[in-house]
């Protein structure tokens, strides 16, 4: 039986580029797929195109893949990635110039956009089509749609598997989902295709590039096996093999750190999920309840039993709309009295504030080590703390609001109990809001092209 054996190499912009020269230099995988890209970071990223025509990718790409072509292009290890963000092609022209820089064609580069729906939006919309927000049930955009900074839909394998039917060796797509970026090449591999007879198959892959996308998420990251993982400092990015009938395996680069269990993989499993029985995805939708999972050996998990409905005639949007500014501070105090001090300093702010008239949407001032995380439902211990932390934050709709808050925070330094401490000034900073939403697939033009390097 045929079988793919496929690595994840980051879970998010900013990721650990060393366990990913690890999992190319010893894994002995097929492909990597590499997911930059969060809820917001289109919203950024097309912010950034807008200043200069010639940004708009994950800035990673270009240092990663310095330090990864050397290995993987002699090896044939093909590299997915959605880093070029907003800007796929002048990504796909830095990989480019990266390949004839260091000799390593000849070389194919297949690019994937069209995901990118912002300047057709309304067009969509004169067409009878309404942008519900998923969240808050609000009909359509009308309220934000001059605010919107971008609008970007969820695409699938279609084109990946395309760029690689034409030998491409590099993929760089825009907002591709993170599971079509694991998809994509298995259903490449396997012969697969969008019929009823696949769907099964197809939700398997779905999973399986659920549970490795995230990269360390599954080897012992962000886990409750974080007291027992191995050398976490070194943890090994994953590793799936892959057979033909959807059946996986998931391990991790040999030799490496951290761990793979049957309850890392559950964990993972059910992370950023709603609904565990309708996991939806451009490409199908997964049934994760179906699921078998089985701990085979050390670091090797059997997942088996996969089902799945076919793909949805809508695709995921993430409108991203600007929506007003923070302003932050941080103050902190010391013993004796830290807490009677922090308190002290929290009805200081709020006084302060009414008395010079600021505006703002939302207030928040939290106690640091007591109820920064936890909020209103964590105790406070009424004793005598070494140490407590003021953090003051605020959303409002202007610049000048936000200003006048941080600035405000600053005072207590001097206008504050004995001993008082400020935190490193922020800035105030542009809130992007995220308006999800759902798009007809048929409205989404989609396109790719492949770049040739001799």
């Amino acid at each position: 039986m045929k079988r793919v054996k496929i690595g994840s190499g980051s879970a998010f912009w900013g990721d650990m580029l060393e366990p990913a020269l690890e999992l190319a230099e010893r894994a002995d995988v097929k492909y990597i797929g590499f997911d930059h890209l969060a809820e917001l970071t289109m919203a950024l990223l097309n912010r950034i195109k807008l200043k200069d025509p010639q940004k708009g990718y994950v800035p990673d790409i270009v240092p990663w893949m310095k330090r990864l072509l050397p290995i993987t292009m002699p090896k044939g290890i093909k590299l997915i990635t959605n880093a070029g963000g907003a800007n796929p092609l002048q990504a796909a022209e830095e990989v480019k110039s990266i390949i004839r820089e260091l000799g390593l064609g000849p070389a194919k580069i297949g690019v994937v956009f069209g995901d990118d729906i912002l300047p057709y939006i309304n067009e969509i919309r004169s067409e009878g089509w309404k942008f519900k927000n998923l969240d808050t049930g609000e009909e359509d955009i009308a309220r934000i749609e001059d605010r919107i900074v971008a609008a970007n839909a969820y695409i699938g394998a279609d084109l990946i598997i395309k760029e690689l039917k034409e030998g491409a060796d590099i993929i760089i797509t825009g907002r591709a989902s993170d599971s079509a970026l694991y998809v994509g090449p298995l259903m490449y591999e396997f012969g697969w295709d969008f019929s009823d007879e696949y769907t099964d198959l197809i939700a398997a892959a779905i999973t399986v590039g659920h549970i490795i996308e995230c990269a360390a998420c599954v080897t012992g990251g962000m886990s409750n096996m974080w007291k027992v993982a191995e050398r976490p400092w070194d943890v090994g990015f994953p590793v799936a093999e892959v057979c033909e009938n959807g059946e996986a395996v998931i391990t991790k680069t040999p030799d490496s750190g951290g761990i793979v269990n049957e309850w890392t993989v559950k964990e993972h499993l059910i992370y950023e999920v709603m609904d565990p029985a309708n996991y939806i995805m451009p490409d199908g939708v997964a049934d994760f309840t179906s699921v078998k999972i089985h701990e085979e050996g050390r670091n090797r998990v059997r997942v088996t039993n996969m089902k799945g409905k076919p793909r949805p005639e809508t695709l995921k949007v993430c409108i991203g709309y600007r929506d007003g500014f923070i302003g932050e501070g941080w103050v902190f105090f010391p013993w004796p009295d830290a807490l009677e001090k922090a308190k002290w300093a929290e009805r200081w702010i709020r006084e302060r504030f009414k008395r010079i008239g600021i505006q703002f949407e939302e207030l928040r001032i939290d106690y640091v080590g007591i109820n920064m995380l936890h909020g209103e439902v964590a105790p406070v211990e009424d004793k005598d703390y070494n140490e407590v932390g003021l953090r003051i934050v605020a959303k409002t709709k202007t610049r000048e609001e936000a200003e006048a808050v941080r600035r405000g925070a600053t005072h207590i330094w001097t206008a504050g109990p004995l001993g008082t401490s400020f935190g490193v000034p922020l800035s105030v900073r542009p809130v992007i809001a995220l308006w999800p939403s759902l798009v007809p697939r048929e409205a989404v033009r989609t396109e790719s092209r492949t770049l040739e390097v001799r």
